[in-house]
């Protein structure tokens, strides 16, 4: 008997076309049209702005424009160097900076974990509705919030008199100010923060937890052994940006609690920015400040993510 043998010819690889696919485009358009409206946002607000980063190494004139006025170098740069505001602001700046890394940074953290331990599925809903609920008022109500309640004859010091403790005046203390403005700051963002890491909470394979339990392990060491380290990316990455925020203190909350009684400790770099650009229109020297503020601020993100990359898998870039 004869065989009979096929052979099929197997068709060559298409190579990928090169330049636009417009058929693609077109059936993303929509998608596409998406992306736009936050493209057009960032172009407008963010990087088309970036022009008037000249103006911090000109002798800016309003009549002459950012390109007919005199340039002038490093000399704005050297000024605020040697002003005798300079440490007291980048101190204070600092300080807020860092304890809200300290602090406010892992307080959604630990809300997700006690959340995430929690099984009373009812209960569970009230706590996250309530503890997302201040991240929706704006902060002037915040603050008026904070004046009347930390005021001489407020609610804190009528709770206060009820043990015997004396009235205390906390928004003119000046030792009182960081504490105020760190504190109100995990109340009001705390439950807001939470919702990235429950998200992440819910990528953890539950056959870890099953095969920790079968080891023996209970609820802390399922904790500390599964769940930590399940999360442990996402809360590297948002490391990485509350470090790259250090200097980015809210303007408008210090503003709007700031007083001459505490202004040791209250005054930085953006409201001095906003004394010397706006009120004493010294528009390049509050340009050279603003842009000493960045230069710093990417300094500090750089560096952590150097060292994020040294020490684990996980980094920015």
């Amino acid at each position: 008997m004869k065989e009979t043998i096929i052979v099929r010819r197997v068709p060559g690889r298409r190579k990928p076309a090169k330049g636009i696919s417009w058929t693609l485009l077109k059936k993303s358009k929509y998608y596409y049209l998406m992306f736009a409206i936050p493209l057009l946002y960032f172009l407008t607000f963010d990087y088309i702005p970036m022009f008037g980063i000249l103006i911090a190494f000109k002798d800016y004139s309003v009549f002459d424009g950012i390109l007919g006025s005199e340039w002038v170098g490093l000399a704005y740069f050297q000024e605020f160097l040697t002003d005798p505001y300079f440490y007291r602001i980048l101190r204070n700046t600092l300080l807020i900076g860092l304890y809200q890394i300290a602090f406010a940074f892992p307080a959604p953290i630990v809300l997700a974990l006690l959340l995430n331990e929690l099984r009373h599925e009812k209960f569970k809903r009230f706590v996250q509705t309530v503890s997302y609920m201040p991240h929706f008022l704006s902060t002037v109500v915040v603050c008026g919030i904070l004046v009347n309640f930390l005021s001489y004859d407020g609610l804190v010091n009528q709770a206060l008199g009820f043990f015997g403790i004396e009235n205390i005046h906390f928004l003119m203390i000046p030792e009182w100010f960081r504490t105020i403005y760190i504190g109100s700051g995990i109340w009001q963002g705390i439950g807001w923060g939470s919702i990235i890491y429950l998200a992440a909470l819910t990528a953890i394979d539950p056959q870890l937890y099953d095969a920790a339990k079968i080891d023996g392990a209970n609820r802390w060491k399922q904790m500390r052994h599964v769940t930590l380290p399940g999360i442990a990316p996402t809360i590297v990455i948002m490391l990485l940006f509350s470090i790259g925020a250090i200097m980015s203190v809210s303007f408008e909350k210090v503003l709007l609690l700031q007083n001459g009684a505490n202004f040791d400790t209250s005054d930085i770099i953006s409201t001095y920015v906003y004394r010397r650009g706006l009120v004493s229109t010294d528009f390049s020297y509050a340009t050279a400040v603003g842009l000493f503020n960045s230069v710093v601020a990417l300094f500090f993100l750089t560096l952590g993510n150097y060292i994020s990359k040294k020490v684990s898998e996980t980094s920015l870039w």
